[in-house]
């Protein structure tokens, strides 16, 4: 019996042009976004770190959207489905903090005047998913008056009803009592707690657990844990590279981040579980 040797499979090395891979994931325009203004080697590390959070600010973006559109359409499978894929993510971004979360402010002070006026608070994506989560501010649209395309998203986010916004729509459609000056409130504003809208979650989660309207209620819970949790891992590496002094673009470095931090997302589904 003769046996033929079995030559591993070469894959297809000889393209035309650029790779089918490299059409598809840019690779080529990703790996030469990174340019560097001092000689420090720990910048390099950090801008690679804030480039993949502006990725995914991207992704969870278009989970929340995808939610939102799902939720105006009464489509709860679909919205619980993208805020549980966003759950994955947000522990992704939250894991960006590991390369930058133990800087010392000697390690951190050899890049910094690299920043110049630069601060995260300038994101424009960031804006637009805390704009979802209902915390929104007319005035975050200023620092983005030069770059026309970030602008337009912004005001266009700013006018639009936050994912809060639609869940509390699909509670009210459901036959929930959730105030007209809830439902009708001005959206393009920062989303306030009300005690009618407590009242309704206490329901919800006095009743069947297995209900679609409570399996929303704890994607959503735990998507706000892992935000709440994004702003206290910024507080505490802020804290460790700078302590608290100023921070970058004229923000208020910990102090406001400390304010960032108290603040809870959905506020009433923490607030209603002290009345179940």
């Amino acid at each position: 019996m003769s046996h033929e040797a079995c030559e591993p499979e070469t894959p297809h090395l000889d393209f035309e042009g650029t790779t089918p891979y490299e059409d598809y994931v840019r690779a080529d325009v990703l790996t030469h976004l990174q340019h560097t203004l001092s000689d420090d080697p720990g910048e390099m590390v950090f801008l690679v770190t804030t480039q993949v959070m502006e990725l995914w600010f991207t992704v969870i973006v278009h989970e929340w959207e995808t939610a939102a559109n799902a939720l105006r359409g009464d489509d709860v499978p679909t919205a619980i489905d993208a805020l549980k894929r966003s759950v994955r993510e947000l522990e992704a971004l939250n894991a960006s903090w590991k390369p930058l979360g133990q800087l010392t402010p000697a390690q951190f002070n050899a890049y910094r005047g690299a920043l110049g006026e630069g601060s995260g608070f300038q994101s424009a994506m960031y804006r637009r998913l805390e704009f979802l989560l209902g915390d929104k501010s007319a005035s975050m649209l200023v620092p983005h008056r030069g770059a026309p395309r970030a602008h337009a998203e912004l005001e266009k986010a700013l006018y639009e009803p936050s994912l809060y916004d639609e869940v509390l729509r699909l509670l009210a459609r459901r036959g929930h009592a959730i105030p007209e000056d809830v439902l009708r409130r001005d959206v393009s504003r920062r989303y306030e707690p009300s005690p009618e809208v407590e009242s309704v979650w206490a329901a919800v989660y006095s009743g069947d657990e297995r209900d679609e309207v409570a399996r929303l209620g704890e994607a959503l819970t735990d998507v706000a844990e892992l935000v709440w949790r994004w702003r206290n891992d910024h507080l505490v590496a802020t804290r460790r590279a700078m302590g608290a002094k100023a921070g970058t673009g004229g923000s208020a470095g910990v102090a406001w981040l400390e304010k960032r931090a108290q603040k809870n997302v959905f506020p009433e589904l923490w607030t209603a579980r002290s009345h179940v």
